[in-house]
């Protein structure tokens, strides 16, 4: 198994889909690196990853067997297609993906945590509005601009 060094760098993006998911190339460096002592302040399971193992319907710690066994990002991905619980079309997905790319703080207690945070790391940009705004930001700001 190949795992990134979080405590050198951040994960991928959330931004950034493996079979057309947000989060899920994210949240496998989280794994691997979580399985290999070197995850830094990033966990495997939060709950952004959440998300996306509650809409296709996988078993976090089945997922992390698989992680384990040193599978790549493709053999991942079939793994989580063929077992998942709930079968999305690409559609779904698409939509999904879509929607979790454009998300932001949905209630009064996570505007305020959203807005101290941009204002602790970002205060002059003025383009933070969503949550993968804010973890781009967040990680480029924890890794001195070297995301």
């Amino acid at each position: 198994m190949i795992a990134p060094d979080l405590t050198k760098r951040p994960p991928r993006s959330v931004r950034v889909r493996l079979g057309g998911f947000v989060i899920l190339p994210r949240m496998l460096d989280k794994g691997r690196a979580e399985i290999a002592g070197l995850s830094g302040e990033y966990h495997y399971n939060c709950p952004l990853d959440q998300h996306f193992l509650g809409f296709v319907g996988v078993d976090p710690g089945l997922l992390r067997v698989q992680l384990v066994d040193g599978k790549g990002d493709g053999e991942i991905l079939r793994w989580i297609l063929e077992n998942s619980k709930h079968k999305r079309s690409a559609l779904e997905i698409e939509l999904w993906s879509a929607h979790h790319d454009s998300r932001g703080p949905s209630s009064v207690e996570q505007r305020e945590w959203f807005q101290a945070l941009h204002k602790e790391i970002g205060i002059d940009r003025e383009d933070i509005a969503t949550w993968a705004d804010l973890l781009d930001l967040d990680d480029f700001a924890s890794f001195e601009g070297k995301a």
